[in-house]
């Protein structure tokens, strides 16, 4: 996952969850909250539309979740109020001190849970096979490199029905501006290709974000 947790200044305005990082040097502390606060920046909602997305995915109280590149916990906490205990969430990054405040947002919202928060490997979200339901991505694709071979991964801890749903800039003018240079982005037709390649197919596509593709998709 050689782009993932890009610099600072690269993240700008919608940044990614911080799955993403290159071998570059981790960030300090101080970097860290900035970096928190712009994923957690209240205007982030309007085109983000964080409950119409939970709405789209139709989650139900007993399914077992895992918010990839999960971060600040943007998504995650969203994950948790709608399944609480009778569910499982997972988040995952590979950025530990992300998780820990993740896992303390989470705490604050004062309502019974199961969460984990797996400190994943750049190649291997390391969840449990033949477990999730859903597994769930925000603007963390573009950042992950040999996604074929990743999604192969995923692929395994799925359970029979499960899905992977997808959610990411366009690449092109759609987005607007986003405060960095948009090269690295991940075109939609690429995103189903690479999946396509990895076992799945696209099973749903949502169109009610405007900066952002929303895919679902299911093993072939």
């Amino acid at each position: 996952m050689g782009g993932l947790f890009s610099f600072f200044l690269v993240c700008l305005l919608l940044a990614a969850p911080t799955l993403a990082q290159h071998k570059e040097q981790h960030r300090g502390p101080s970097d860290l909250k900035e970096y928190i606060e712009i994923l957690e920046r209240p205007e982030r909602d309007k085109e983000q539309k964080p409950n119409e997305v939970i709405k789209a995915l139709n989650i139900t109280d007993y399914m077992t979740i895992a918010d990839i590149g999960a971060g600040s916990g943007y998504f995650t906490r969203k994950f948790v109020w709608a399944v609480q205990d009778k569910g499982m969430v997972y988040a995952v990054d590979i950025e530990p001190g992300m998780l820990k405040y993740n896992e303390e947002m989470i705490e604050h919202l004062h309502t019974p849970y199961n969460a984990k928060f797996i400190v994943a490997k750049e190649d291997d979200p390391l969840l449990p096979p033949k477990s999730m339901d859903l597994v769930f991505l925000c603007n963390a694709y573009h950042h992950l490199e040999k996604r074929t071979d990743y999604f192969a991964r995923v692929k395994a801890t799925l359970k029979p029905k499960g899905r992977v749903a997808i959610i990411d800039f366009y690449h092109d003018e759609r987005s607007g501006n986003l405060g960095f240079s948009k090269d690295h982005l991940v075109p939609r037709d690429t995103v189903v290709k690479e999946m396509t390649d990895a076992g799945y197919t696209l099973s749903k596509e949502h169109t009610f974000l405007a900066k952002q593709y929303f895919l679902e998709f299911v093993a072939k």
